[in-house]
């Protein structure tokens, strides 16, 4: 089933009863070439590359839940490719590449809107930081615009710009970054995975990784025994946990990172903007609600919810970059498993059990990943060697020290990232 205006104008004058289900519900075959563990947008997307790219459709994406129901339905729906250091900014500039052509792609609406990403900066040390992030970002081949304050008030006159401890001095611009929505996102790489003979199969929990002479050799679920050839794990925020089903401790750690929304309003804010001092982020959905976060709750937790203390702390971050914030009603918070690695940056790599792959560390990166992740994972799954926009993200850096991708560069040391 294609979607398009004709058929859309018609399903609305005739009650929608024409509609079908997006993706089958099929029982787990008793073996695949390929399990993928996790259904999130990764791991959806991963299925989905593996068979339009390589032509691999004996492949079964296991989701313990529902499919939107875990980070990919739980973020801030900011997609962006405005980093600094080598590695990781050839990954996020190939993932936004993929980004600006997935609707087409997927023949699906994932309300991709690149309204812009603006950062903030409020210091002179910043502000070269800035400069030299945009010089960064356009040898890379990215869009990064330097704005002075003026430029700034411009773009968002509604922010404090004299604030007595943290002033605007300008802004990086990133005009191509902005956002998407993020179940429309899993939904479309579902369903176009589905169309291509990959089998997702919902509420279907892996108790256990066999594994027989260091080669991996099928999972057990709640619905019984799979065997597969290859097993990747692409399950975020629980990657500690079905990595130690292998017997493998991952450099992981668990966060919560919370997000908020407000009632709906009018048209306010027409980019995202983040504010340099206080990690926060906001953007406006298209049904009108503010959508913003900021800090992790720094200690390790699976609970999808946060703490209050976080809240006010975001809340505080909020009115003293934009006061105005005070007057629009919370309707809802949530919290997103976040796996953070120690030097902030994903891992998309080869397990030494033979057969066993992962895909995971991704911090603050996840829904901006989707794409470019699911696109290096299965270049990896099918050939077995990295992607060359995932070169960087080995495993073994944790091992040997070697090639660690410290982004922010505040040490290794998970709470920072």
């Amino acid at each position: 089933m294609r979607f398009s205006g004709l058929r859309i104008l018609k399903e609305g004058l005739t009650g929608n009863r024409g509609w079908q289900p997006h993706w089958r519900d099929p029982a787990p075959k008793p073996e695949y070439d390929i399990v993928i563990i996790g259904g999130g947008g990764h791991g959806l997307a991963t299925a989905y590359y593996l068979a339009k790219e390589h032509g691999l459709t004996n492949v079964a994406v296991l989701e313990k839940g529902y499919i939107g129901g875990g980070n990919v339905g739980r973020n801030t729906t900011i997609v962006r490719a405005n980093y600094n250091l080598p590695g990781n900014s050839e990954f996020y500039s190939h993932s936004l590449k993929l980004w600006e052509g997935l609707e087409q792609d997927l023949n699906y609406n994932a309300m991709m809107s690149q309204r812009g990403v603006l950062n903030l900066f409020h210091s002179d040390g910043q502000r070269d930081y800035a400069a030299r992030r945009g010089n960064s970002m356009a040898i890379q081949g990215d869009d990064a615009v330097l704005l002075d304050r003026d430029g700034v008030r411009r773009l968002v006159p509604y922010l404090d710009f004299d604030n007595i401890r943290f002033p605007v001095y300008g802004g990086l611009y990133h005009p191509r970054g902005g956002t998407a929505r993020h179940d429309a996102v899993a939904w479309g790489f579902a369903r176009g995975a589905d169309q291509r003979g990959v089998d997702i199969i919902q509420n279907c929990e892996v108790t256990g990784i066999d594994i027989e002479a260091g080669q991996v050799r099928g999972v057990q679920t709640s619905r019984g025994a799979i065997r597969a050839k290859k097993v990747g794990i692409v399950v975020a925020g629980r990657s500690s946990q079905v990595a130690a089903m292998a017997g493998m401790r991952l450099p992981i750690e668990s966060h919560i990172l919370q997000a908020f929304v407000t009632e709906g309003l009018n048209p306010v804010i027409d980019h995202v903007v983040t504010f340099g001092m206080g990690h926060f982020y906001i953007s406006q959905s298209d049904k009108g609600g503010l959508v913003f976060g900021g800090d992790l709750d720094f200690y390790a937790s699976y609970a999808a919810r946060g703490n209050l203390p976080m809240a006010e702390h975001v809340m505080e971050a909020a009115m003293t970059l934009m006061p105005m914030i005070g007057k629009a009603r919370v309707l809802r918070s949530w919290g997103g498993i976040m796996d953070m690695s120690p030097d902030g940056s994903p891992v998309i790599d080869r397990t030494d059990i033979a057969g066993l792959y992962l895909n995971c560390g991704w911090c603050y990166g996840g829904f901006k990943a989707v794409p470019g992740s699911g696109n290096c994972f299965a270049h990896l799954l099918a050939q077995d060697r990295p992607h060359k926009a995932a070169a960087r993200l080995r495993l073994d850096r944790f091992r040997t020290g070697a090639g660690i991708m410290d982004e922010e560069g505040t040490g290794a040391q998970h709470n920072l990232h």
